[in-house]
């Protein structure tokens, strides 16, 4: 009986390599990585036996006609963002070619990749990522209203990450740093101000490593129909850890870099405006509403608690522990 076959897209990226690096210990599946640049696949060896490296563009998916047909699962973390055009046709057109091309017959799971950004607080699709989003943004709830009705929808899971951490900023992980991670080093540069301010405004964390947990959990388990009550054929998980105040962040980040913490002032509306006047920001009308909303809270989540797993970083000291970023002594 041949072995399971399983293909990841971007599996260069961050998350991609995390979730490969999981399959390879905790499965005996064959793995089809389709990536773009292998000199970029850093975590894993693609001289494994059970690896087979699909190189190419997404959007040339009859390029891998014959390696898609004996596809059982699918784990599609590949994304665009930047050029509206690509995008579109990264993060929507693509993404059916592939389901098209896939044999119904045989194919398990696909589980999609999304963001939570695009979902309110009860899992249902925001209005305004559709009107005011990014072009990341807009063809993500775009292709996620596409799914919904797809012939195939009951056997696909389309996950939601949250702010995802990864990867290390010391260069001491051989796992590619997540663009949050990286962000750390310009956060801190902006403590003198923060640690002033104070902000009413939660949200969800996850790292990379407890993604791939999840996933990997749903990739190798039998696939169900959707337990969810509400949410139709198509399941939506959103993947995070219980969510955080702002304040709360900044107040660790503080500790952590040896900056005094100051009595706050809050930051009312009027006073966004002026930082944002005053500071080198760019808004546009998708960050306006995200500032007006403040609170980017889910529920249920989704951390690897829920599936039976212990998360690797389930706070935002372990998180900072495992990032690289300095710590005052």
């Amino acid at each position: 009986m041949s072995r399971e076959q399983i293909l990841v897209t971007g599996a260069s990226g961050c998350v991609g390599q995390y979730i490969v690096s999981w399959l390879l210990k905790n499965s005996e599946a064959d793995l089809l990585l389709w990536l773009r640049n292998p000199k970029k696949l850093t975590a894993v060896s693609a001289e494994h036996p059970r690896i087979k490296l699909l190189v190419g563009d997404l959007r040339d998916a009859d390029s891998f006609k014959e390696e898609l047909v004996n596809i059982t699962r699918v784990i599609h973390t590949a994304t665009a963002w930047g050029d509206p055009v690509r995008a579109h046709q990264v993060n929507v057109v693509a993404v059916k070619k592939i389901l098209k091309l896939l044999r119904p017959e045989i194919l398990e799971q696909f589980i999609y990749f999304s963001t939570a950004s695009i979902l309110n607080k009860d899992l249902k699709p925001l209005p305004e990522a559709l009107a005011y989003g990014t072009e990341y943004i807009q063809t993500k709830a775009e292709c996620l209203r596409e799914l919904e009705k797809h012939p195939l929808s009951e056997k696909i899971i389309a996950v939601f990450p949250t702010l995802v951490f990864g990867g290390r900023i010391d260069n001491k992980s051989l796992f590619p740093t997540s663009y949050l991670t990286e962000g750390l080093k310009e956060a801190v540069k902006w403590l003198w101000l923060a640690r002033w301010l104070r902000a009413d405004s939660t949200f969800h964390f996850i790292h990379a490593a407890d993604i791939a947990v999840v996933c990997g959990h749903l990739a190798t388990n039998p696939h169900q129909t959707n337990p969810e009550q509400g949410q139709g054929s198509l399941r939506k998980i959103v993947l995070g850890q219980p969510a955080i105040s702002l304040n709360y962040a900044i107040r660790r980040l503080c500790l952590w870099n040896g900056v005094r913490l100051m009595p706050g002032l809050p930051l009312w509306g009027w006073l966004i405006e002026a930082l944002i006047k005053i500071l080198p920001i760019e808004i546009t009308d998708w960050d306006r509403f995200s500032i007006k909303q403040r609170h980017f809270v889910h529920s249920p989540i989704s951390p690897p608690e829920r599936f039976g797993h212990p998360s690797s970083a389930s706070t935002l000291e372990a998180v900072l522990n495992g990032s690289g970023l300095q710590k005052f002594k």
